[in-house]
C-alpha cells in the first residue's frame, strides 16, 4: 500500500464496514499489510466480512488510482477478537506500526502470535 493513499483507502473502508453494519475503530499499516480494528455486527462472519472489505477495497483502488493496476490483497487475512479492556493497546500497537516494525518483521511478528496463542498453521498457507 502507497502511504499517501492510507487516508482515503481507510476512509473508504470505513464507509464500507458502516454499509455492513460494522464500525472501524482504528486503522494503519506497512506497504506489506494493514490492520484494521472494527466493531464487527454480528450478522456478518469474520470471512465474509474480509471478502466483502478486499473485493470493494480493491475495486476502488483499481478505478481511483489507475497506475495501481497491480494493486491486489493476498489471498488470507488474520482475525483477532480484543477484549474492550484491550482496545487502547490495540489502538497504539496500531497507530505504532512503524516503530513495531523496524525490529520485527510481519510475518516473524504473526508466527509469533500465532505461537504465543497455541494455534497451529502450515506455512505453505499462510503466505502469498
Amino acid at each position: 500500500m502507497k502511504p499517501d493513499i492510507a487516508p482515503r483507502l481507510f476512509a473508504y473502508i470505513g464507509g464500507t464496514l458502516r454499509s455492513n453494519k460494522c464500525v472501524l475503530l482504528d486503522a494503519g499499516g506497512m506497504p506489506d499489510h494493514l490492520h484494521l480494528l472494527i466493531s464487527m455486527s454480528r450478522e456478518m462472519s469474520a470471512s465474509e466480512l474480509a471478502r466483502v472489505v478486499k473485493a470493494n477495497s480493491s475495486r476502488w483502488v483499481h478505478e481511483t488510482y489507475p497506475d495501481m493496476s497491480y494493486f491486489e490483497w493476498q489471498a488470507g487475512y488474520g482475525a483477532f477478537s480484543v477484549s474492550f479492556s484491550g482496545l487502547k493497546d490495540v489502538k497504539d500497537y496500531i497507530d505504532n506500526q512503524k516503530e513495531h516494525h523496524r525490529g520485527m518483521t510481519f510475518q516473524d511478528e504473526l508466527r509469533l502470535l500465532l505461537t504465543k496463542h497455541k494455534l497451529e498453521w502450515d506455512e505453505r498457507y499462510v503466505w502469498d
